[in-house]
């Protein structure tokens, strides 16, 4: 029996900040992004670095703590990554080039890994079963209203003080966290003794790095130049080590056998195009709404709010009708609507009217909580329950990786046709006569953006299908046989 800890309601509400803030700032910089830009005087494509940096290492460290937590205790690795984050989301405010701030967004995106890694299994440890649920559920909703208030937060900021209050302003919160968790948390002891597969981050991570640099400078270098096809070689083959790694080593970064259970790899197909498909979408309205349009950060991120807001009245409901209807059903009438609320983005004309961004982005975040609980059901009971750690782990990996894929390929779509040197006068207070001609190009380039993206989730319905249709009893045997081995 785990012990349970009277200060339970001070330990979730010490989780539930850190949630709150890690979140704020991994969603405020795409508000910022344009001030940053003008400001440092960089182009686009490393501009979208600033963004890109942080879901990179979120992604490579996000395994890795999980198993740290259980090596060193939650606690340990809770306050050392909100120590990270706090002092490099600081560095980012004081950031005098493109370099500095992505190295410093490099470092904030490892500290949040760590202190969320360790959020879930802190809750777990300090409430009774049958309050989980609600300290789970309170939880997410903070990580859900830090996407939400994010980008007026910054918005607000930045109109007023510039885009480096976005960073400082999370300081001194990052700060009381970390006195309270010092006050508040228990020390754990370990549970579990094993070696870190630094062989499999040391494969993954830079393979993923070779291919977003090269999907961000393919059309600067050329798609057919040395150094683009030079990295995309190097992570096939980064990734390739990485697969043989993972099938050998004794505790993989990612537990590949669970691969070989059917519905779980379609699951996981159904998430990478479901993310890569809907992560865009902000990049694409901010270049829409503040490039095009020229709107400040604060009515560009006041739009912003209709893509929040109704998922967290239809959050609820989605969960409820997966239970009634099956979370496949719920899963295709979500990337369905999502699919076609891209389609009418991809209809954004030169004159900006507001009904035709907020009435997609209803669609969006209203299917959105209708679906993606539906997915991580999906997903995750389709691996056996001893297992579901890995499977756990595996999934929130791949969301975090296709999170910046999505805007890695968002640069892609709009480089085709507009080039990054055009970009940073549309954000500029300067005009000059190539502006229009540069705003029509925008236009044109981010609606083929998201009639591109709808692709993604026309390939998740099709999966969806899959899903939907079932197991063949010899991959059902195979599995069982599967589950005894490994238990």
């Amino acid at each position: 029996m785990r012990p349970i800890q009277s200060n339970k309601w001070a330990v979730l509400s010490v989780v539930t900040l850190v949630s709150f803030i890690t979140n704020l700032d991994a969603t405020i910089v795409v508000i910022g992004l344009p001030a940053i830009m003008e400001d440092l005087r960089i182009p686009i494509n490393i501009g979208m670095w600033t963004i890109t940096a942080f879901y990179i290492m979120s992604t490579l460290f996000l395994l890795p703590a999980g198993r740290w937590s259980d090596m060193l205790g939650t606690k340990h690795i809770f306050l050392w990554g909100l120590t990270l984050f706090t002092i490099s989301t600081a560095l980012c405010g004081l950031a005098n080039s493109s370099a500095t701030l992505i190295g410093a967004r490099l470092l904030q995106g490892t500290g949040a890994a760590m202190a969320m890694a360790s959020a879930t299994p802190i809750l777990i440890r300090t409430f009774p079963p049958n309050q989980l649920g609600i300290a789970l559920g309170i939880n997410n909703i903070s990580w859900v209203t830090g996407s939400l208030i994010g980008p007026v937060i910054g918005g607000a900021l930045i109109d007023d003080f510039g885009w480096r209050s976005i960073f400082f302003v999370a300081v001194p919160t990052g700060v009381i966290g970390l006195i309270s968790g010092l006050l508040v948390l228990k020390n754990t002891t370990p549970i579990e003794k094993g070696k870190t597969d630094w062989p499999g981050i040391l494969t993954f991570g830079p393979g993923l790095v070779a291919l977003l640099v090269a999907l961000s400078e393919g059309q600067s270098w050329g798609w057919t130049s040395v150094p683009t096809l030079s990295l995309f070689a190097t992570a096939l083959l980064l990734w390739i080590a990485f697969v043989l790694i993972e099938l050998r080593v004794r505790n993989p970064l990612f537990p590949l056998s669970l691969f070989t259970y059917r519905n779980y790899s379609i699951g996981l197909g159904i998430t990478m195009s479901y993310c890569i498909g809907y992560f865009a979408v902000t990049i694409l309205l901010m270049l829409y709404l503040q490039g095009a349009h020229r709107l400040s950060p604060l009515e560009a991120g006041l739009l912003l709010i209709p893509l929040s807001i109704p998922q967290l009245f239809t959050a609820p409901f989605g969960g409820k009708f997966a239970d009634r209807f099956g979370p496949v059903r719920m899963i295709l009438l979500g990337s369905f609507l999502i699919g076609l609320a891209l389609l009418l983005l991809g209809q954004l004309g030169s004159q900006l009217s507001n009904m035709a961004v907020i009435i997609p982005l209803l669609i969006i975040s209203a299917a959105t909580g209708l679906s993606w609980p539906s997915l991580a059901k999906a997903v995750l009971s389709a691996a056996p329950q001893e297992r579901a750690g890995s499977a756990s782990g595996m999934f929130w990996t791949v969301y975090e990786m296709c999170r910046a894929i999505s805007q890695a390929l968002s640069l892609v779509v709009v480089q085709l046709s507009v080039k990054s040197s055009s970009v940073l006068p549309l954000f500029s207070e300067t005009g000059t006569g190539e502006i229009a001609q540069s705003k029509s190009a925008l236009i044109y380039a981010t609606n083929n953006g998201f009639r591109f993206f709808a692709i993604f989730f026309a390939i998740a319905i099709v999966l969806g299908f899959f899903l939907m249709k079932p197991q063949s009893k010899k991959d059902s045997w195979k599995e069982k046989n599967i589950v005894r081995q490994s238990g």
